[in-house]
């Protein structure tokens, strides 16, 4: 057995004070850096959009973040401008040990498709090469914490196991975004009935 540990999108834009925080994502931090110890494969990713991104809600006329478009034959979410490529707010945060990272995997740069998960976008038509690099690796088992559980963490976890990872989830180390109460709860559940399991 081989293991990985997948940081995903801990990066200012996600923070409190950033332009999609996620409630109490700060709370993660010292949890992260602590069990990042147990791991001698750590990877992460990160939310890298271009400006004229579809999933920006200032990107369509009279449409507000939280609305729901078709884009390209899938429902998705319209955000608020987050995660620029180049911006302060797409770096990750400075409380985060980047020292071990030994590679950042980007996501989101297609202007026409978004990218949950830190595999592959949303349409499943590319991949971010996350999964090649931890097959020539011979990783067996991937752990994955970040932000937030019920869009990017929840999708990468669903894809991991999808690639025939044994996946966990730090669920202490994650939280979510929440559009709609009780959103954390379900992404939990709908993982672990995926397969996927809780530490």
């Amino acid at each position: 057995m081989k293991k990985a540990l997948i940081i995903v999108d801990v990066q200012n834009d996600f923070l409190p004070g950033g332009a999609l925080a996620v409630t109490d994502g700060d709370a993660i931090l010292p949890l992260i850096n602590e069990i990042q110890k147990d791991f001698e494969l750590i990877v992460a990713t990160q939310d890298y959009h271009p400006p004229n991104h579809a999933s920006f809600a200032s990107n369509h006329p009279d449409k507000k973040p939280g609305d729901i478009i078709d884009l390209q034959g899938i429902k998705q979410v319209l955000w608020p401008v987050h995660c620029v490529q180049g911006s302060g707010g797409a770096e990750f945060s400075p409380e985060l040990d980047t020292t071990n990272i030994t590679r950042v995997f980007r996501k989101g740069t297609d202007p026409n498709l978004d990218s949950y998960s830190g595999f592959f976008d949303n349409g499943h038509r590319r991949d971010t090469g996350l999964e090649r690099y931890l097959v020539e690796l011979e990783v067996t088992d991937v752990y994955i914490c970040g932000l937030a559980a019920d869009y990017c963490v929840k999708f990468t976890a669903l894809d991991a196991v999808k690639c025939g990872f044994n996946t966990w989830l730090y669920r202490g180390a994650t939280r979510a975004v929440n559009l709609k109460p009780g959103d954390f709860d379900k992404s939990i559940h709908e993982m672990a009935s995926a397969g996927i399991k809780m530490l």
